[in-house]
Parts: C-alpha cells; structure tokens; sequence
C-alpha cells in the first residue's frame, strides 16, 4: 500500500483504489481489479495514477464482464501494451475520494494505528488489512518475536473502538492469542 508521501499535503496522499491484472480480448481492454466497495466505483475516480509509467490513465469507456471490470484506457491501445502493464498499481488522490460517513475508514487509515486491548495491553500497529469475504482482517505486527495478529475488524465483536485523532483500536483480544495457536 502506498503511504505518505514527503511534503505532500495529507488530502493529496495517494491512495490505492485497484490494480491492472491483464489484457482482455484482442484490443487494448484490460481487466481491472478494484478495492473500492462496490468495484465499480473505482471508475468514479479519474485520472489513476500508476505506480510506474505512463503516470496518469484515462479510462474511456469499462463493462462488466462476468465477474470482472474492463477498462478501455486512453494509454493503452493495443494488447501488448494492456500486457505490459499488468500488475501496475492505480492510485488516486486523497481529495478525489469522498469523506467516509462517521464510523466508517478507509483501509488506508487504519494503517500504523496502534493496537491495544481492553486492558490496556499493547498488541501492536496495524499493517495491513486482508478482505476474508465476510470481513475484513486487521494484521497487526507484533512487538517482538512472534507471529503477527490475525483480528477480525468486526465492531462490536472484536474491535470496540477506532480513534483516528489519537491513532489508537481497542479490541477484545489477548496478545498470547495467535493464528498459530
């Protein structure tokens, strides 16, 4: 995931919204795999930008295909350019994505949050998150030794508070509990 970037104004920051995973027919199309909830949302973003060349991507007209997204982009007119560019990462500013409602994150802020239980005890910082279907999963890095914690981003359930001011989740969850256990 991408992260601040040096003297970059926070509504600026990058923020990841999806990936180029391959060419699609014989033309230029390319299928596009999308973070945004729900996928075609993605499309409401423009201009991408990639994290390598061509920089910016228009996107001219997209279908539903299946249950894929394709894109037919401005920079990319023939198949052996939508194969080039598999794999390249799409990224919009911050400023062109709407506030989230209250209670509701985008991934991107809940990266580096510190962790801690109901008892006060640390668990660590927030890494990343993984889509498990049916919720999202806080990866958090465990201080020291050890195997990182797999938690749930179930409010109510396991997480019981997300404070973006002080940087801080409370979960219900013990640091000797592990996914390795």
């Amino acid at each position: 995931m991408g992260g601040p970037l040096k003297d970059v104004p926070v509504e600026d920051e990058l923020i990841p919204v999806g990936r180029l995973s391959g060419a699609w027919g014989v033309g230029g199309a390319v299928k596009v795999f999308s973070y945004t909830d729900p996928p075609e949302q993605i499309f409401e973003y423009q201009p991408w930008r990639t994290d390598g060349s061509p920089g910016l991507l228009r996107v001219l007209g997209w279908r539903r295909q299946g249950p894929r997204l394709v894109a037919e982009i401005e920079q990319i007119p023939t198949r052996e350019d939508a194969e080039r560019l598999a794999g390249l990462n799409l990224s919009v500013p911050r400023s062109a994505l709407p506030r989230p409602p209250d209670g509701r994150y985008y991934w991107r802020d809940l990266i580096g949050l510190e962790v801690e239980n109901r008892e006060g005890r640390p668990l660590g910082r927030v890494r990343e998150l993984l889509d498990a279907g049916v919720h999202d999963v806080l990866v958090i890095d465990r201080p020291g030794p050890g195997v990182d914690h797999l938690v749930p981003f179930v409010r109510g359930r396991f997480v019981d508070s997300v404070d973006l001011k002080t940087g801080r989740i409370v979960v219900d969850w013990q640091p000797e509990w592990t996914d390795a256990e």
